[in-house]
């Protein structure tokens, strides 16, 4: 996970204000609302038809919603501000007996750029020694690689990825999250729509969770993982702490460990403030660890609620 910006005033990047998409009867996208800032890394997390590819072809311009607005860089969409950012939505599509520069020259073509970035992008992607074999010897995550080198051609300010691991193997995954991470820490501002949990706790900054087109959570990822999730605990009399712990307001429940109790609370509570807790009930404590709870633990939390 990466938790540094590079910016010190964060510009608003994107804004979404209320976004519905509906198709017939299914409701994809309901009153989204989004603000991402420059320099994040912002992860779209969400089960499979949860509206994550259709809030990405919203904004891209690729689909119109049925209500709601959104801004690039301040200002309406425009051809000039998607000039500025770059995207893979579907699955790599180029031309089989071409190389990857032929087909990153036709890609500039299509953007109205020159060819001089072509080398640096294929470079960044790890693929330059590879520039002139045919794109339909590649793996499926070279070819992965190759379509972000193509969205990130003309140096864009954001790159948008849908799903930019799916189907890859662990080696895959590993060649293309250390490439987000690369590119996010050049500078851009890069937007990840996934359901891979361990993924998003990896590379991003901020994560909204969606759920049946609905926002169920939006903020930084670093504030998710510092919420203790529980504590384990204990002590000389055991017996005594397990009569005592049950007196605390904030005491939800606890499971019984071989040689100490995890305790579960409402809220969040502090170590200093839970040892004096035992020290004025007569108890004093041999061990007290806190254990932080996992985004994919409160991404369950929220699907369940949601129920």
């Amino acid at each position: 996970m990466i938790s540094h910006l590079r910016y010190q005033t964060l510009e608003t990047v994107l804004s979404i204000n209320s976004i519905s998409k509906r198709y017939g009867k299914i409701q994809a996208v309901s009153n989204l609302s989004l603000e991402v800032k420059r320099g994040q890394v912002f992860g779209i997390l969400g089960p499979n038809g949860s509206g994550k590819t259709t809030t990405l072809s919203v904004i891209l311009d690729l689909i119109k919603s049925n209500s709601g607005t959104y801004q690039w860089f301040g200002t309406s969409p425009s051809k000039e501000s998607r000039k500025r950012i770059g995207s893979v939505i579907e699955s790599p599509n180029f031309f089989p007996y071409l190389s990857p520069v032929i087909n990153l020259k036709i890609v500039a073509d299509i953007k109205d750029i020159g060819y001089e970035d072509i080398d640096r992008v294929l470079k960044l992607t790890g693929l330059y020694e590879r520039r002139n074999t045919r794109f339909k010897t590649f793996s499926f995550g070279m070819k992965q690689r190759l379509a972000v080198a193509s969205a990130l051609l003309g140096n864009p300010d954001v790159l948008i990825l849908d799903e930019p691991t799916n189907g890859l193997d662990p080696q895959g995954i590993a060649h293309i999250r250390e490439l987000i991470l690369l590119v996010a820490g050049q500078g851009t501002t890069i937007i990840i729509a996934s359901h891979l949990l361990d993924e998003i706790q990896k590379i991003c900054s901020h994560v909204a969770v969606l759920s049946k087109g609905v926002k169920l959570f939006d903020g930084k990822v670093s504030e998710v993982l510092a919420i203790s999730d529980s504590y384990e605990l204990s002590a000389k009399n055991n017996e005594l702490l397990n009569r005592l712990i049950k007196t605390h307001p904030e005491f939800q429940s606890m499971v019984q460990l071989p040689d100490k109790i995890q305790v579960y609370f409402k809220g969040q509570i502090d170590p200093e403030e839970l040892n004096q807790f035992f020290l004025s009930g007569g108890v004093t404590l041999t061990h007290l660890a806190e254990r932080r709870r996992s985004l994919e633990q409160h991404f369950l939390e929220l699907l369940d609620n949601n129920k």
